[in-house]
């Protein structure tokens, strides 16, 4: 949930503020009671591990070439027409 806060508060709690948008939490920031701004949290970046990775896919069943080509081709249309 969006938390409201005031311009005074978020001068004076910026540690809080800061610690909260850290952990996922959004705020609408006001002045004399008017929304003036929204502050969120960035989107991170999360990598895996390639061995977490190459781990998950160990299990995995092999994938047949020559299947895969033709149920790609059946749903797709290559041909060299141009399409309307």
């Amino acid at each position: 949930m969006t938390e409201i806060i005031s311009q005074r508060e978020l001068r004076n709690e910026s540690g809080r503020i800061m610690r909260e948008l850290d952990a996922g939490r959004s705020f609408i920031v006001t002045r004399n009671a008017a929304p003036v701004g929204e502050l969120r949290p960035l989107r991170r970046h999360r990598l895996v591990d390639r061995a977490v990775v190459a781990e998950i896919f160990r299990s995995a069943p092999t994938i047949d070439r020559q299947r895969l080509v033709e149920d790609l081709d059946a749903v797709t249309d290559q041909g060299i027409d141009p399409r309307a």
